[in-house]
């Protein structure tokens, strides 16, 4: 990557510091590494980041160090996710959780627009979304492309929406490499990761297994330079056996992955066999409970309502986070498109998998195992891909047992 000056920065105190270039790797000590959050907060920016709570690691604000993880790790299988610690004081020691950096771009519920009756007309005032700098603290390779496939979706046509345009505005994307993989990861099947490629501003790998427990961080844009400026006096320009140290963590980790699945021919593959006895067996498992949705950083499937005032004077649209697993999603005329869980799940894997290329020119997954860990019943979309594959013999029982 060729080097560019980033723009000099005030410092703390007003002074003007030392320039870090875009693409210039420096170390910084883990007694040090709060210097960063410093660094962020005096750049205008508030920190969102993982954080312990309710049993899992989940995105939240947090002001320092000590908000993190330090020292826990995560194990998910199928319909399975406990937290345990680890023999170290990692950082970033897990893979993901629960929630997505979806809810701070596309929020759960969001008013979009009130009407109000004047006289005999009415005016329609669109609700103003204030553009929040946010820094997102500890991004995976996987979620950086997530976060390419919603702004194809939501900022990538001709018509975009207005309120994820400006919220994406104002985001700093801080990546972490992945020092392990996660039971139900597959990211390298889907070509996400774990290796930081695209989109990120500032790359960081932690570095636990050679020398003093530290960082190794990259600035890929002129804006993750402007904030490694800041703290330039508290980094040490990297060695060359650094980036070696780095690509051998991620190799590591590329080499124990929980899940594979074969992504070639996926389209042609599901278009090909939407009458697969395994659908049937599927349905019989699935609750059309929604959590695969919910928790997946790339679904976007949402519903609008009106909710008006008691005296009828004004009205508020509202969109909220839908599924369409949820029965009244394909709802037309009082009945619903989709009547069986059979269909809403082979709508749900052949979109997601398949005629999401036809939209979008992707594939909406990006093998964050989200989907398998949170499934109540452990339903894993690699192990069916793998059973149509093996061909439309008859449904097999999840682990291949008749």
């Amino acid at each position: 990557m060729p080097l560019a000056t980033a723009t000099p920065q005030a410092g703390f105190g007003g002074q003007v510091v030392e320039e870090v270039r875009v693409g210039e790797r420096r170390t910084l000590d883990r007694q040090r590494f709060s210097r960063l959050f410093e660094a962020l907060a005096g750049a205008g920016y508030s920190i969102v980041g993982p954080t312990v709570r309710d049993g899992a690691i989940v995105y939240d604000q947090i002001r320092s160090v000590e908000d993190l993880p330090i020292g826990w790790t995560d194990r998910q299988s199928g319909g399975s996710y406990r937290l345990e610690r680890r023999g170290d004081a990692a950082l970033f020691g897990y893979t993901v959780g629960p929630s997505s950096w979806k809810k701070y771009l596309f929020p759960a519920r969001e008013r979009l627009w009130t009407a109000t009756r004047i006289g005999d007309s009415f005016t329609v005032r669109p609700e103003p979304v204030e553009p929040t700098r946010l820094a997102f603290f500890g991004m995976r390779a996987c979620e950086l492309s997530a976060l390419a496939v919603t702004d194809r979706v939501f900022a990538g046509g001709p018509v975009t929406d207005p309120g994820y345009r400006t919220r994406r505005s104002s985001i700093l994307r801080i990546a972490v490499q992945c020092g392990q993989a996660g039971g139900t990861c597959f990211c390298v099947s889907m070509g996400t990761g774990p290796g930081v490629r695209d989109g990120a501003d500032l790359v960081l790998t932690e570095i636990l297994d050679a020398g003093p427990h530290r960082f190794l961080l990259e600035p890929r844009t002129e804006e993750g330079a402007a904030v490694l400026s800041r703290i330039a006096s508290e980094l040490v320009p990297a060695a060359a056996g650094e980036a070696r140290i780095a690509e051998a963590i991620v190799a590591r980790t590329a080499a124990s992955m929980g899940r594979t699945m074969e992504a070639t021919g996926l389209r042609e593959l599901l278009r090909e066999n939407l009458e697969h006895p395994r659908w049937q067996l599927v349905a019989a498992r699935c609750l059309s409970c929604t959590n695969c949705t919910m928790v997946c950083p790339t679904c976007f499937c949402s519903a609008q309502e009106e909710v008006p005032d008691l005296d009828v004077t004004k009205v508020e649209r509202w969109r909220r986070w839908d599924s369409c697993f949820n029965l009244a999603f394909t709802e037309l005329h009082g009945a619903s498109v989709r009547k069986t869980g059979l269909s809403r799940y082979r709508q749900w894997l052949t979109h997601k998998l398949g005629t999401w290329h036809d939209q979008f020119g992707t594939s909406g997954c990006v093998g964050c195992g989200r989907c398998i860990t949170w499934c109540p019943v452990g339903i894993d979309l690699t192990e069916e891909i793998g059973a149509i594959r093996a061909g439309p013999g008859p449904a097999a029982a999840p682990g291949g047992k008749p």
